[in-house]
């Protein structure tokens, strides 16, 4: 089996169809065909299940396309040096919504000034989108609050963070000491997308004392939710780091919640048979080093 034949059958698993996997890499449609019935044919497997003119992946292709991704990532990592070897290497780092906005700025610009031939390029996006970009090999390493559950991913504590409940100054929860699961229902709050790792801590404890609430706000930005908040259209749970600076300005104000624990770890992430290259390695210890970013 060659770099080609992954790269093709790759192509296959994610379209979905030979036809779109032969237009997407600009070949014949029976080269396409031919190459994933020469797979099965070596290895006595199928890859795919054909149920009318549709292709359905199988447990031993799931198998085949988490390697696959991985070996063609690696390959195309290793060209990429040799051809590039005096030239700056590119790392591509994932981070959730929180981190990519309170943490992850200066870890990345002392990495750069500490290893120069090196160069970060980041995305973010909540913890959904960025376990799912680790699986298929888009990412190096990732930075992520919320709870990572795949069994190809490593998982490695390395921030801690607390969040809070805030409200308004305006708001008439503003001269409460403190409040209770209770107090909660039916509120208005203003929450992150589904899939975000804070959104979850919040539904959970909800769940555990049988409240609902109002979401009268959905959005992906932090800036966003806090300036709705600090605006009085209702509540949020949102990071400590991210509040503490509207807090100190009287715009927010924090209101301590009884029962519950709300305390979680950033991670740092990566696929399990990732190659941690030296640059990789550096990255990591300087975002290790780096608990005090937030304070």
């Amino acid at each position: 089996m060659t770099i080609r034949h992954l790269r093709i059958f790759i192509a296959v698993a994610e379209t979905g169809k030979m036809g779109l996997a032969a237009k997407q890499l600009f070949i014949a449609q029976p080269t396409v065909s031919q190459v994933i019935a020469d797979i099965e044919e070596s290895y006595g497997v199928q890859l795919f299940e054909r149920l009318s003119k549709k292709l359905y992946i199988t447990d031993a292709g799931r198998q085949l396309l988490s390697y696959a991704r991985h070996i063609v990532s690696l390959f195309d990592e290793m060209e990429c040096s040799l051809r590039n070897a005096s030239a700056q290497v590119r790392l591509k780092l994932g981070a959730t919504i929180t981190v990519g906005a309170c943490v992850l700025t200066q870890a990345v610009r002392r990495f750069e000034a500490s290893y120069p031939p090196a160069q970060v390029q980041v995305f973010v996006d909540n913890t959904q989108v960025i376990e799912q970009m680790l699986l298929r090999s888009q990412l190096d390493l990732a930075l992520a609050e919320g709870t990572i559950t795949h069994p190809d991913l490593v998982v490695r504590p390395v921030i801690q963070d607390e969040l809070v409940l805030v409200c308004g100054a305006g708001h008439p929860f503003a001269e409460r000491a403190s409040l209770t699961a209770a107090d909660l229902q039916g509120q208005a709050f203003v929450l992150r997308e589904e899939g975000s790792g804070t959104r979850a801590m919040l539904e959970e404890y909800l769940k555990e004392n049988g409240v609902t609430i109002d979401p009268k706000w959905v959005c992906h930005s932090a800036d966003s939710i806090l300036n709705a908040v600090a605006d009085g259209q209702g509540l949020t749970l949102i990071s400590r780091l991210l509040a503490g600076p509207l807090v100190r300005q009287g715009r927010l104000h924090q209101l301590p919640l009884q029962g519950a624990a709300l305390g979680r770890t950033f991670n740092l992430v990566y696929h399990k048979n990732k190659y941690l290259s030296d640059p990789l390695r550096h990255l990591m210890e300087t975002i290790a080093g780096s608990d005090h970013l937030g304070s």
